[in-house]
This record gives structure tokens, sequence and C-alpha cells, in this order.
């Protein structure tokens, strides 16, 4: 079914896990309106990262009235509704979409340690890899459905349904209950890469009293507003919906980089790459997935921490300007004088799947301002970039073209330091509004007649600067030696942050 509505615009909301926003676009994808509301995620032990469903809901509530009543002041109708939503998560609620508990949230949740290893030993790892594309890792939705059945057994009693972000919002407008592709690959070891299914053995003994959702892809229509949710949107009644996905693929959607050769880079409180590929993929170390259309898959890679520690690091200096720090960094040579930092502030995802690693300052000296730890933290990051890179190529990824998107790619230093250390080129689009654009495109595809390929073209082009490659190659070699060297003193490190949290003696 497709809309038929000359002249009607479209709404894409993204549930992300510093903010909520929602874009109002034209079907040429001329932006009309942007809202947002910001929000914080709950930590309630060490380890464990949550929020509650029923904000996204409140918050996407709020931006529809908001986009309705600039649609209405433009004099033009809703003609369909996109949404999407950080993940893997996992939102258990009652037979009725009742929420039983806040959501756990993706790969920085690593409280559901125990269960990789016992589902581990259940399936067995190669087992399970093969099947699902994916090791198990703090990213799979499978060991928090077992974390939840152990330790919450009212919680586990109770629920019937399990959510995503985008799903909990299908839910909520249109009574569907359907979970795209995509999220379900990463759902593992419920879900089958190949037979782009269920796997129905494991995913019953997994889920035990839940249903599991219908399956379809992110820019199908999964229903149209119902009458409860037009009175408490603003939005018409009967309006379609698409199914939506992570944000980060309808970030890719939002740059048209979600094509086989393509990745993409999103730069912002965590960092995401995702390549695609016509032919299924497996990695032990990376993220194996179904892509956002038929016929493609992707390998991901995700760092727990990246923006956020430059957002840390500002809080540290009395919260400066983002413009001053950059500007002091830019002023700081390659290779910061000689600091090396390990990102692992939050434990690492990719490629090491360590919850345990540690982040680390190397080389300080009097000598060191702040301007060379922002410029220690940025090159970083692009150490972390190069490896999960290094790991996709060596498993045979083909990379032709680069699009790099988020708010860190506002300065153009950031990205440069990447593709210094890198060696790729990046294009940045011209617009970084992100995955609410994404989802607003998924939505313009439900339109009758409707053409999205020159939504959102390329803006700048960045280039490695072959005078930078020599101290950073040395640099990244010593960054490939410095976690294994202390690997067991971070471990050893991390236990006793968890039981100084636990006796009220740190910060959660």
């Amino acid at each position: 079914m497709t809309a038929q509505r000359p002249g009607g615009l479209v709404i894409g909301v993204d549930v992300g896990t510093s903010s909520s926003k929602g874009v109002l676009v034209d079907p040429d994808g001329q932006v009309l309106c942007t809202v947002v509301r910001e929000h914080a995620v709950s930590r309630p032990l060490p380890g464990q990262v949550e929020m509650d469903g029923a904000l996204w809901w409140q918050e996407f509530v709020e931006i529809a009235a908001e986009l309705t009543a600039a649609a209405a002041v433009a004099g033009r109708p809703i003609a369909s509704v996109g949404v999407s939503g950080m993940g893997p998560c996992l939102l258990l609620a009652d037979a009725a979409g009742t929420p039983l508990r806040p959501a756990i949230l993706y790969g920085v949740d690593t409280r559901a340690g125990d269960q990789i290893e016992r589902l581990n030993a259940r399936f067995g790892r190669e087992a399970i890899i093969e099947r699902c594309g994916s090791a198990l890792s703090s990213q799979a939705v499978g060991p928090k459905l077992a974390w939840v059945a152990d330790n919450e057994p009212e919680v586990w009693a109770a629920a019937r349904r399990f959510f995503m972000p985008a799903s909990w919002l299908v839910w909520q407008l249109s009574g569907e209950y359907t979970l795209d592709h995509h999220s379900a690959s990463q759902c593992t070891p419920l879900y089958d890469t190949e037979a782009l299914d269920w796997h129905a053995p494991w995913s019953a003994e997994l889920l035990g009293p839940i249903e599991p959702p219908r399956l379809a892809w992110p820019g199908e229509q999964a229903g149209t507003i119902t009458d409860a949710a037009a009175a408490a949107t603003g939005l018409p009644a009967g309006t379609p919906v698409t199914v939506g996905t992570i944000d980060a693929w309808t970030e890719s959607i939002s740059v048209d980089a979600h094509h086989p050769g393509d990745l993409m880079l999103m730069y912002g409180t965590t960092l995401f790459l995702i390549n695609t590929s016509p032919s299924r993929v497996t990695h032990p170390a990376l993220w194996g997935t179904v892509g956002v259309e038929p016929g493609t898959w992707n390998f991901a890679a995700g760092m727990a921490t990246s923006g956020a520690i430059t957002a840390w690091l500002r809080g540290l200096f009395g919260d400066p300007g983002y413009a001053e720090l950059v500007a002091e960094a830019a002023a700081e040579p390659a290779g910061s004088r000689g600091l090396l930092m390990l990102p692992y502030f939050a434990g690492e995802r990719t490629p090491l799947a360590d919850p345990d690693a540690r982040g680390m300052v190397l080389g300080l000296t009097l000598e060191h301002g702040r301007g060379a730890l922002y410029r220690a933290a940025l090159e970083a990051t692009a150490f972390g970039i190069r490896h999960n890179v290094e790991e996709m190529r060596a498993a045979g990824a083909v990379i032709e073209r680069i699009v790099a998107v988020g708010g860190g790619t506002q300065s153009t230093l950031w990205p440069q330091i990447v593709s210094d250390v890198t060696g790729l080129v990046q294009q940045l689009p011209a617009d970084t509004i992100g995955a609410s654009l994404g989802s607003a495109r998924l939505a313009a595809g439900l339109l009758e007649g409707a053409e999205t390929a020159g939504w959102n073209g390329s803006g700048v082009e960045l280039h490695p600067n072959p005078a930078n490659r020599a101290v950073y190659d040395e640099l990244y070699r010593h960054y490939l030696e410095l976690y294994p060297a202390t690997r067991d003193t971070a471990h050893a490190l991390a236990a006793l942050q968890r039981s100084a949290a636990r006796a009220g003696q740190a910060p959660v």
C-alpha cells in the first residue's frame, strides 16, 4: 500500500542515546523543521545502562505535535511516518504491550557476561557465529533475555513481547508487533542470517513465553496510525508507518551509504562503522548482520566511547566551548607531542569484545596542556577506527567509498585526523542531521512515485595528509601493543571499580 497525498510531507523520528530527534521533510529531501528532545540513560549498577521505554513514546508525542504544527503552517498534509532508534535494545512488555521494566540498552550495557559464557557452552561459539553472523557479545539481545530470566523471574513470567525503540514506536502508532530483519539479525543467537528468519530451536528456548515479532524489511509499511495514536500525536489516522530499524543503519540511508562497497563512519557519543556487502559475511571479532535492503549484508563494528571522551574532557576542563578545544587541538602537531591514549573508557566492543578494557593516557609530561589531551583523544578514536577497518579488510570486506556522518563531522579536524591515521578518503555529506533524516527517507519510499535519489548530496571530501603518515604509523604500532600489555592490570582495576561502586565509594 502506498500513500497518495500529492504535496504531502514525511516525518522521521529517531530515538538516540542522548536525545530523540524528529524532522519534517518534503518529498524532494528539503528539511522544513527539526525538533530535539534531550534525555539521559540510567546506570543502576556498574555495567548496566537502561532507559524508560515510556520516555520514547512521550518524546515522540511531543515531537510529532511540533512537526504537525509546522506542516499545518506550511499548509501541507503528513503523508507518511518513519521511525528508528538505538539498538539492539531489549524492552520487555506484557501481552498488552505495557513495559515491565526499563529497556536494557545495546552493547554499552555489559551485565550479561555470565549468560554469554553459558550460551556459548550451550550452543557452541563457532556454531553461533556460523548461523547468526556474529559472536555473542554485550551487543547481542540473546544474553540480555537470559539475564532477565535468571535475575528477574517475576518480569520474565509476565513477558509476552519484546521491543526495540523503533518497533516500540510502531506498536504505539499502529498496534503492529513487528521487527525489521536487520534488528533481528542483532538478536544473536535468535536469528539465522542465511535463512533470514528466526532460528526456531534457539529462539524458542531463549524467548520462552515471549512471542517473536513478525519480520519485515525496514522500508516496508508496518501499518497505519490508529485513532488512539492520532488523538495522542495529532498525526492523521490512517497515515502509513514504516517498519524502521536501528539508528546507525538509518543514518547510512540518510547519506545513501548502504550499497555494496560503502563504508559509513558515524562519529557520535560512540562510534559506528558499517560496510555493506552483496553476500553474507561472518567474522569472530566483528558483527555480521543483515542489511537494510534484501540481498545485502553488513560487517559492522562499534567503539564503546568516542565523542563521550571529548565530552568528558570538556567537563574536566570547566566546560569551555567545543570550538575553543578544537582550535587548541588543531594547533598541536600530529601525535600530540608524544601522547598516546587508549579510548576504552567504557570497555570496548569491536574488535576486542572486552567490557573490562579501560582507558589510558601514556606519555604525559608537565608540558602537555588540554589541547594535546583533546587531540590525543581524537587520535585514539582514529586508531580504533583503523583497527576495525583492518579487521574488516582481513575478513574480505570491499571498501570503495567512505562516508562520514554524525555530530563529530561538524568540524573537519576529527575526520581529517581519521583520514591521516587510516589513509582513507572520506566524503562528508551536505546535511548531518542523521538517523531521523534516514527514517524520513524510508517514509518517503511509501509515497507513490517517490524519488529520493537526490537527497543529501556530498559536501566536502577529505584526503589523507601524507606528511602525518609516519608519526601515525609509529603511534598505531604502539597502540596495538599497549592493550595486550596492560590487559591484566585493566581487568584487575575494573574489578576494583565494581567493588567500590557496589560499596557506594564511587559513581556507578
